[in-house]
């Protein structure tokens, strides 16, 4: 006959084994979307009237942006393995902060285009403008997503819900996080070489 403590420990393992494979479920599903879009990228720039234009230094800011967040949520993890609530806290709104700066500075970088007039439609629109102006914008509406889940993750941090027993909340968004940042590494390569 199990214990409580024992059926508890089993409830959080198996919550823990459902929750990370929904979270793996659907980061196949955002990697499947952002395949298709490169790969009609590509088929679309082998047809010919395709305009290549320089990336504005705001998405490089973004980048790193993002890659210093990534430190941060890695900061927060750690610090929740270690029972650390103030560093969690002061670790999650750092990264907080980080994804907004790269949200303003995504905006930033499609104004520049527009100052360019390099248009996502109309009269001075292109193919390539298009996929480029689709591709951040989808990466961005995730990353949204992200932001929603670190503030969730802040607000519980904040109410002392994460411990070295329990952080699986932090560790999802964790695994998130790092993947929009990969994702972007990935994306922002991706429309710099191949225009």
């Amino acid at each position: 006959m199990l214990t409580e403590i024992e059926i508890k420990e089993e409830m959080r393992m198996s919550r823990r084994k459902v929750a990370k494979n929904l979270l793996w479920l659907g980061i196949v599903g955002i990697i499947m979307l952002f395949s298709g879009f490169t790969s009609a990228y590509i088929v679309r720039q082998a047809k010919g009237d395709w305009l290549s234009f320089t990336i504005p230094f705001a998405f490089f800011v973004s980048t790193a942006f993002i890659l210093v967040s990534s430190v941060t949520m890695n900061w927060a993890l750690s610090s929740a393995k270690k029972g650390n609530a103030g560093s969690i806290k002061l670790a999650m709104l750092l990264t907080l902060l980080l994804g907004i700066g790269f949200a303003v500075s995504q905006y930033e970088g499609w104004k520049s285009l527009v100052q360019q007039h390099i248009y996502f439609t109309g009269p001075g629109s292109n193919a390539s403008a298009q996929f480029f102006y689709i591709i951040t914008f989808m990466h961005l509406l995730h990353l949204l997503g992200g932001i929603i889940a670190i503030l969730v993750v802040y607000f519980k941090a904040l109410a002392r819900k994460y411990g070295p027993e329990d952080y699986l909340g932090l560790q999802l968004c964790a695994i998130y996080w790092h993947f929009l940042d990969v994702l972007w590494i990935y994306l922002f390569l991706f429309l710099y070489f191949i225009r």
